[in-house]
């Protein structure tokens, strides 16, 4: 007795749905997703239970490194050019174009004024190796402010409601974290927030 053969059908999906879900989805995650600054230094924040958000917009960001090193830096561009614009002339210090567009693409300040023309004349990937032996200068000048509170002036100047986020590495001395929130409190910037890592319940 014969066979019967079953005659095979192709099996056809329509993946049209799919793609429009995955497609929407792309363009949502893309639409509110936060990009992280990249920071000049690796800094590890100390750990605590406190659960408050540092606001993501009109923030002064301040750095400080494990060797008590200081960078600070905002993510809003314009106000970066218009802290570089008060720094310069002060200082009485011309910028290149090259030199000003390294500058704004830089993640933060971290060069002393009088090697900042240099540091900015530098290749990005050198840039990116230069920073890590400097840092924004926190002694006074001549009895008056240090560079450190002249940025700092600089970013009030720009925005008076803007806020200051301190953020410093577990392993740096308390000595420079002291001296450099003295800096802050002889301009009478008495209110900043300090950025720390949540304590998860196995570190507890």
């Amino acid at each position: 007795m014969a066979k019967v053969k079953i005659q095979k059908k192709d099996i056809w999906i329509d993946m049209t749905p799919m793609s429009d879900v995955m497609t929407l989805l792309l363009c949502f995650f893309m639409l509110t997703s936060t990009f992280l600054t990249p920071e000049p230094i690796k800094v590890n924040a100390p750990n605590s239970v406190s659960e408050v958000k540092v606001p993501e917009g009109d923030v002064l960001n301040i750095l400080v490194s494990p060797e008590g090193k200081i960078f600070l830096g905002t993510e809003n561009k314009n106000y970066m050019k218009a802290m570089m614009d008060e720094m310069t002339d002060a200082f009485s210090l011309q910028l290149n174009p090259t030199q000003q567009k390294h500058f704004l693409e830089d993640a933060m300040v971290g060069a002393p004024m009088d090697k900042l023309a240099a540091y900015l004349s530098l290749e990005p990937e050198k840039m990116a190796e230069a920073i890590q032996k400097l840092g924004i200068p926190t002694d006074s000048i001549n009895g008056k402010m240090s560079e450190f509170q002249m940025w700092v002036k600089a970013a009030r100047d720009v925005n008076p409601d803007i806020k200051i986020a301190i953020k410093a590495d577990s392993k740096t001395s308390y000595k420079a974290v002291k001296h450099m929130m003295s800096e802050l409190q002889d301009m009478n910037e008495n209110r900043y927030q300090l950025i720390t890592n949540l304590k998860t319940a196995s570190e507890e």
